[in-house]
């Protein structure tokens, strides 16, 4: 999986990859201060559509507001408009989207009011970001050492680069331990989410999903519950405990980057059959239609370039 592609969108210009720099002393660079997002773009019967390019740009502007920039150099239809413009200018059909709004120059601060609101969008070619295999398959995960985020700590739910550091130890001593994905608990010891993704767990005919307080509210997560309702299934949103996940009938997260996955085990624990279950692949399936541009949403969350 690369990053590379022709060109990158910087404060209103198409630069050249190789030209698309900031200086060292940028305050993102030294402080996390600044936010993203992560979109898709697929391939449909009507040409490139970006999935619910709206909702992200809105989260992004949201993001940034709530991080603390007092103004911003564009809107965020100027923005989405910008990353139609990226989308064509790289010739892709299919690609992940990366906006972000960064704190730059002129001086390297602490503070955001002596900064100045830089913007970038790259797009590239991602693939299936845990690997082939797991749309079916599933993946391993482990309930990490490290715990997701208080919400008085920092802003749990804007997308601040900084936070992540927090997804990156979780992430890297899962994987080093041989797992996939890494689970992260809140502060009060519930499950939250996953580095990158929000959880589901099934029960029957009923799904439980952990409640907003101490997550990000994903646009993905949100996508789904819609469909979950479509299908006709129970929803319900609740603190979920660590042993909630070992005895449940199925489990599948689900974030931009990994689309919907199931989770086949936990903490070495087989969860259900060991494979995406019954109820997960209906989800599946009617996702994927939903961002192929053939769903019943599909009309109101795909952006045709």
């Amino acid at each position: 999986m690369g990053n590379e592609s022709k060109f990158i969108w910087m404060d209103g210009e198409l630069i050249e990859f190789a030209k698309a720099t900031v200086p060292f002393l940028t305050s993102a660079l030294h402080y996390g201060s600044a936010v993203f997002e992560g979109i898709r773009c697929y391939k449909t019967d009507k040409g490139p559509a970006v999935f619910r390019l709206k909702e992200h740009m809105e989260r992004l502007v949201d993001s940034a507001m709530v991080l603390g920039f007092k103004s911003l150099p564009y809107t965020a239809e100027e923005l989405g408009e910008a990353v139609k413009k990226t989308i064509t200018a790289n010739g892709f059909e299919e690609c992940y989207i990366r906006p972000l709004i960064y704190s730059g120059g002129p001086v390297l601060s602490l503070n955001l009011d002596v900064t100045q609101a830089k913007v970038g969008i790259a797009v590239w070619d991602m693939g299936a970001y845990l690997g082939k295999d797991a749309l079916e398959n599933g993946i391993r995960a482990h309930v990490s050492s490290y715990t997701r985020h208080h919400p008085n700590v920092t802003m749990t739910k804007a997308k601040v680069s900084g936070n992540y550091a927090n997804s990156l130890l979780a992430k890297t001593e899962s994987v080093r331990l041989g797992f996939d994905e890494a689970i992260l608990l809140d502060p009060q010891g519930y499950v939250a989410e996953c580095s990158g993704e929000n959880l589901f767990v099934v029960r029957g005919d009923t799904i439980y999903t952990s409640h907003t307080a101490a997550i990000l509210e994903g646009i993905t997560r949100n996508s789904l519950l819609t469909i979950c309702n479509d299908l006709g299934y129970t929803l319900k949103e609740q603190p979920i405990s660590r042993d909630q996940l070992y005895i449940a009938d199925e489990l599948f997260v689900c974030g931009t980057a990994a689309e919907c996955i199931a989770i086949r085990e936990v903490d070495f624990r087989v969860i259900g059959s060991g494979k995406a279950g019954p109820i997960t692949q209906k989800i599946q399936a009617a996702f994927h239609e939903t961002l192929r541009g053939k769903g019943k949403h599909s009309p109101e969350w795909c952006a045709y370039v």
